[in-house]
């Protein structure tokens, strides 16, 4: 076996990434902290070696590659994205971004048990993630949840790191390919007959609160499992009840999706404590075969339970399927009862309503719609606002009807909200978050357009998506190298002027929002256009152009009327900039 020497402090990998110090090692991998010597940006380098002397070497370089493969098409604030990839004859190089803080293992073993407030924050932000993972076409089933690969940044936000044994759900396999998972926190599937997939996860979601909760790691010697309160009778029942649902033996008692586990995150005070989690419940989790706590007398015990509660099941059900077409017309009334009488209600009683509407009826785009407006009418679209509405559209994303013309109205709606309103959780507005955000639902619109020639406002819907396109490739997006040509912004130029024409039949609040973007748009990019020698009058003309319609808009929304003191008050200071942009050149 050739030895590989480790790479020297102060190399550079492929002309382009200058090696600082070591800050991670395994049996085969090292993790380096290099500065990328063009963009002066720092990014977490992962060295593998191809033919190291571990058993398991050829595993870990396909874990390595498969990461890889994963993560360079994935885009969320919790998932740290690959930038390059480069790779010789004995090694393996995968350029990331640099995570900066602590394993959440470390922050517990230094600082004990976590408050309950933060650990529920955590939650949500992880299971947003788990969220976008099982969102993806095949789903994402991340399968190594742990606190270790989940990294506490300085801002008091977490990320995910390590997705080396993650896999596409292949709902054609009965098992997955390989078993893999670290014991105490992966699931009982993981060992045994059957495919992992999204429960999988939550179960590992709901071990890793737990240690964050109490600081007791599965899997060593003696660790029975015990309900939180157990361990700290302070917490909240409802934390309480969540975790011990997400760590259910049986999947089937799991939480189902993780939207369904993020519905309850986000309304803890709502969760009743479920019947199973009643008392202690112990279990060993060190999964070391197919074996289970419960005892042979046990399952006896429960079969005969099942087959009782199977026989009434079948009572039940003949009586249910006389009464299904009255159920179907109640909740159809209940649905319009509900819409009806939110109309009239507080903002907050409104959300209420409406997610008890589309509980009802889920593939009805219109209670969705009408919660943004709730959020609209509150003047708050924040982290948490985002996260129920987010949890709420996943859930039912496969009940919509993509021809239907409500869903692309619903999209677009939920585009502008992002593009124009979502504020950070310390009420701070980035514009590189709104268009993070914004982009998915301008982008099914765009994919989808042909399938609906009756929305009206499908040009204007396709003239965001192609701004959140320019933004997230050129602006955003740090894994590309490529910077906009003169073509790029004079193609984008012409979209938007095409589409300025048709504007003046939309709403105030749809022109105003597309202007303020124009706005945006011409003030961030004015030294990459002055750069590529697009004419400075071009700039200004289309700037004073949006100024003028704006200034004769009548508007009567709150909403409506903020937007367009943004645009006035904002004018003269991008006129200016512009100009310094020109001179500068």
């Amino acid at each position: 076996m050739t030895f590989i020497a480790e790479t020297a402090i102060g190399s550079v990998i492929d002309g382009k990434y200058k090696i600082q110090k070591q800050i991670g090692k395994g049996g085969m991998s090292r993790v380096y902290l290099a500065v990328d010597l063009r963009l002066k940006k720092q990014w977490a380098v992962k060295e593998v070696r191809k033919y190291g002397s571990e058993k398991h070497s050829e595993i870990m370089v396909q874990s390595l590659l498969t990461e890889a493969e994963i993560m360079k098409r994935l885009d969320h604030p919790a998932l740290p994205r690959i930038v390059d990839i480069i790779e010789d004859s004995r090694r393996i190089f995968i350029v990331m971004d640099y995570i900066e803080g602590q394993s959440m293992d470390r922050v517990v073993r230094e600082q004990g048990a976590q408050a309950e407030a933060d650990v529920l924050r955590w939650g949500r932000q992880i299971c947003d993630a788990l969220i976008y993972l099982h969102s993806q076409d095949p789903p994402i089933i991340y399968r190594d949840m742990k606190p270790a690969n989940v990294i506490l940044n300085p801002e008091g936000n977490v990320k995910i790191i390590d997705f080396g044994i993650a896999r596409e759900y292949k709902a054609q396999n009965r098992t997955d390919t390989v078993v893999l998972g670290t014991r105490g926190y992966a699931s009982p599937e993981h060992f045994g007959a059957r495919q992992t997939d999204a429960r999988s996860d939550i179960f590992s979601l709901g071990m890793t609160l737990h240690f964050f909760l109490t600081g007791a790691e599965p899997g060593t010697p003696g660790y029975e499992y015990a309900s939180v309160r157990q361990w700290r009778p302070e917490l909240s029942p409802a934390a309480e009840a969540i975790i011990d649902k997400c760590t259910a033996v049986d999947p089937d008692a799991r939480y189902q999706t993780a939207a369904e586990l993020m519905r309850d995150l986000e309304s803890p005070e709502r969760v009743r404590r479920h019947k199973f989690t009643a008392g202690l419940r112990k279990r060993a989790v060190g999964w070391s075969s197919r074996k289970c706590m419960y005892e042979t007398g046990r399952q006896n015990r429960k079969r005969k339970l099942l087959l009782a509660l199977a026989a009434a099941a079948v009572i039940l059900a003949a009586g249910r399927t006389s009464d299904q077409a009255l159920t179907d017309q109640s909740d159809r009334n209940s649905y319009e009862t509900l819409i009806s009488a939110a109309s009239n209600a507080s903002p907050d009683e409104k959300i209420e309503k409406y997610t008890e509407a589309i509980r009802l009826s889920p593939e009805n785009p219109e209670a969705y719609v009408k919660i943004l407006e709730a959020y609209e009418e509150k003047g708050a679209f924040g982290p948490s606002e985002s996260a129920v509405f987010l949890a709420l559209y996943y859930a039912h994303r496969e009940d919509f009807n993509d021809a239907d013309t409500d869903v692309y109205a619903l999209n677009y709606k939920a585009g502008l909200m992002y593009f124009n309103c979502y504020t950070e959780e310390d009420g701070t507005v980035s514009f590189s978050a709104r268009i993070q955000k914004a982009y998915p639902f301008f982008q099914v619109n765009y994919e989808n357009g042909e399938i609906s020639e009756s929305f009206e406002w499908q040009e204007l819907s396709d003239c965001y998506y192609q701004i959140c396109s320019f933004y997230k490739k050129y602006v955003l997006s740090s894994a590309s190298m490529e910077e906009a040509s003169q073509e790029d912004y004079q193609e984008l130029i012409g979209i938007i002027r095409q589409t300025m024409e048709s504007v003046s039949k939309a709403e105030a609040y749809d022109q105003l929002s597309l202007y303020n973007g124009i706005c945006m748009l011409l003030y961030d990019q004015r030294n990459g256009m002055a750069s590529v020698g697009i004419e400075e009058k071009v700039l200004l003309d289309l700037l004073d152009e949006v100024y003028l319609d704006a200034e004769g808009i009548s508007v009567q929304r709150e909403q409506s009327k903020a937007l367009k003191e943004e645009i006035l008050d904002c004018y003269e200071g991008y006129r200016a900039a512009i100009e310094r942009a020109y001179v500068n050149q």
